[in-house]
């Protein structure tokens, strides 16, 4: 082996060096190799954006109507709590017409004939006794005068309350819950 270095030591530095270099590059095989990779063909791709395309255009229509169904599903269940919530106001409007009938056909049963021939002080003192829609529907049907008379009459409390319903049964627009 020293008979080959002895050799190659004897011969000159830039045979050396073009040895060393060529071994070197020997070596490293793949260094110095460049990566080509050849480009996709252009019909290829494009055929194949276009398939790509076709197959989800299904999908894509299918979802949007699936969007716009339940759109149009919430659409309706809005319009349907709102029809629901006309419904019930109509309901308490019936019912408050039907009460307001009601206590208006209670003070037409004689009882205001009663009332009439009595004394304030004393009539006063028994619509304090009966229930107030009742108490009110006859004070209404007496004159303002005897009205004014019975009211003054009474505890400050019955007349409020008496107060309260008459003038909540002459306006149209009361209900019995107001929203």
């Amino acid at each position: 082996m020293t008979g080959h270095l002895d050799e190659l030591l004897g011969k000159s530095p830039r045979t050396l060096l073009i040895s060393a270099v060529g071994a070197l590059m020997l070596a490293l095989p793949g260094a110095f190799a460049q990566d080509v990779t050849a480009p996709p063909p252009e019909s290829g791709s494009a055929n194949e954006i276009q398939q790509f395309c076709t197959n989800i255009a299904d999908a894509a229509r299918d979802q949007r109507y699936l969007l716009q169904r339940k759109e149009l599903e919430n659409l309706q269940a809005s319009v349907d709590e709102r029809i629901s919530t006309l419904e019930k106001r109509r309901a308490e409007y019936e019912d408050w017409l039907k009460r307001r009938n009601d206590f208006l056909k209670q003070a037409e049963l004689g009882l205001v004939d009663i009332y009439k021939t009595m004394k304030p002080d004393a009539a006063a003192g028994k619509l304090e006794m009966v229930r107030p829609e009742i108490a009110a529907a006859i004070v209404m049907k007496l004159p303002p005068r005897q009205s004014s008379l019975i009211l003054s009459e009474m505890s400050d409390d019955k007349a409020a309350v008496l107060t309260n319903i008459i003038s909540s049964a002459s306006d149209p627009n009361t209900s019995k819950e107001p929203s």
